[in-house]
C-alpha cells in the first residue's frame, strides 16, 4: 500500500475484509485544516507498517462529544446510536483515534448505548509500535536535543490516566523534553474542553488558552507538543496573539514521530 491511499471499511467489506484497526478520524481531522496533516502522519506511519486498519470515510459522523458537553443529551445519544449501528454492522473491535474527545467518549460512554470496543488512542498506539521495536528513530533526526514540552489534554490525562505514553514517544526521539509547572495530573486545561472551543470566552481577566500558551513559552521549548486537536486550535490562537509563530512550532506527536522515524 502506497503512503497516500487509506484504505475504507466500506470497499473492505465488500471484498469480504474485515481489518484489524478502525481509525476513526474525527471532525476536526477530517475537516480542520491544521488537523488533517496530522491525519496525514498518522495515516503515512500506519501505512509504512502495514498495519490493517481502514476509515470509515463519508460514512463517518461526528461522535457526539459537542453535543453531550454542551448538554444536548438527545442529540448525543442520537449521533452515538447511529455510529454504533454502523460499526456493528462492520464487526468493530479496536478503534484508535487521535482525538482525545472522540476517544474519552467512545470508550466510556458508548459501552452503556451498546457500543463495546477497545479504544486506543495514537498516543499509546505509537509507543506500543516504539516499546515492538516496529518503529525506529532516525539518528541524528530533526527533533534530536531540541527542547519540547507536552500538554496533556484533560481528556487524555485527568479523564484516562494516559500521562506516560505521549511522553515515551517523545522520549524515544531523543529530544530535551522539559515540563511546564502544571503539568500531568495538575496540567490546566488549553481553553477548549467541555465544549468551549466552539463558543465565546466569558468575562474575565485573561483567556485560560493565554495563560498555557505563556506557560508553555515559559519553559523556552520551540516545540509545543499537543495530542489533542482542540488543544492544537487553542494554542495556535495563544501563539499568534503572542507574536511568537517564528519561535514556537506547535505539533502533534503524530507529526513529530513521522518526521524522525526511519522510512
Amino acid at each position: 500500500m502506497s503512503n497516500h491511499t487509506v484504505p475504507v471499511m466500506a470497499d473492505l467489506a465488500a471484498e469480504g475484509k474485515t481489518p484489524e484497526y478502525l481509525f476513526w478520524v474525527g471532525c476536526a481531522g477530517s475537516f480542520d485544516s491544521r488537523y488533517q496533516r496530522v491525519t496525514r502522519a498518522f495515516a503515512k506511519i500506519l501505512n509504512s507498517l502495514n498495519i490493517d486498519y481502514a476509515v470509515l470515510g463519508p460514512e463517518e459522523t461526528c461522535n457526539g462529544d459537542p453535543a453531550k458537553r454542551a448538554g444536548n443529551e438527545f442529540l448525543f445519544q442520537m449521533q452515538a446510536m447511529q455510529n454504533i449501528e454502523l460499526m456493528n454492522m462492520y464487526q468493530v473491535k479496536k478503534i484508535i483515534t487521535a482525538c482525545p474527545h472522540c476517544f474519552n467518549t467512545i470508550k466510556n460512554e458508548y459501552p452503556s448505548l451498546g457500543g463495546n470496543y477497545e479504544v486506543i488512542h495514537h498516543s499509546t498506539f505509537l509507543q506500543d509500535l516504539i516499546n515492538q521495536g516496529k518503529i525506529k528513530i532516525k539518528e541524528g533526526g530533526e527533533f534530536k536535543g531540541k527542547k519540547i514540552t507536552f500538554h496533556d489534554s484533560c481528556y487524555l490525562g485527568r479523564a484516562n490516566d494516559i500521562y506516560e505514553a505521549p511522553r515515551k514517544v517523545l522520549e524515544a526521539l531523543d529530544a530535551d523534553l522539559t515540563e511546564m509547572k502544571r503539568c500531568r495530573t495538575k496540567g490546566l486545561c488549553c481553553g477548549g474542553g467541555g465544549a468551549q472551543v466552539f463558543k465565546d470566552a466569558e468575562k474575565g481577566n485573561k483567556e485560560v488558552n493565554q495563560e498555557r500558551t505563556e506557560e508553555a513559552v515559559a519553559t523556552g521549548a520551540k516545540v509545543l507538543a499537543a495530542a489533542c486537536p482542540f488543544c492544537m486550535v487553542m494554542f495556535n490562537d495563544g501563539i499568534k496573539k503572542l507574536n511568537k509563530e517564528e519561535e514556537v512550532q506547535i505539533l502533534d506527536i503524530a507529526e513529530i514521530l513521522e518526521k524522525d522515524m526511519e522510512k
